[in-house]
């Protein structure tokens, strides 16, 4: 009966190539967590014309999204969900209809941040828009509502809504 060695060379290829593939399932699984913890989204209300007045207040679906990295935002409900804690910026920016308007930022149920616009004969056509730097939790809840008879204008990419993760290192002096 013969025993035959393996051959070294031969292994040590074998190994070298393991530790390869290794470390390129490592780099490929910390570039998908880094992609984790990117969280971006850009909207616009494109239905045109004067979206409101309507009999309540309403949530602000925004239905033309231009970026949504991470998923985070909801075009049927237009709401954000923070995927993970940490701090936050939202902007908001709308055209002003015939009526009054007032938008509000609102964070859960509490509102954060408002805009508004009341109409006068001599001044009809107006713009405005706010934003806002929130630290959230995982799971929080961010959106806009307009107040019960009011109006905006929707389309001609005059209504929108955005917001983004910032990593805390871009609040931190380096020096």
């Amino acid at each position: 009966m013969s025993t035959s060695k393996p051959n070294m060379s031969d292994l040590g290829q074998s190994l070298y190539a393991m530790a390869e593939q290794l470390i390129a399932l490592e780099n490929r699984l910390k570039e998908l967590e880094k992609d984790k913890t990117k969280v971006a989204f850009g909207t616009m209300l494109e239905k045109g014309g004067v979206h409101g007045p309507f009999k309540t207040d309403v949530t602000l679906a925004y239905n033309k999204v231009f970026t949504n990295i991470g998923d985070a935002y909801d075009s049927s409900s237009g709401v954000f969900t923070a995927p993970f804690a940490g701090v936050y910026y939202f902007t908001f920016f709308y055209q002003a209809a015939k009526k009054d308007t007032k938008l509000e930022l609102f964070k859960n149920s509490q509102v954060v941040v408002r805009t508004s616009e009341e109409k006068a004969s001599y001044d009809t056509n107006d713009s405005g828009g706010n934003a806002v730097v929130l630290q959230l939790k995982e799971r929080d809840e961010v959106y806009l509502r307009m107040a019960a008879n009011c109006e905006i204008w929707a389309g001609d990419h005059h209504t929108s809504f955005s917001g983004c993760w910032k990593h805390l290192s871009e609040f931190i002096d380096s020096h």
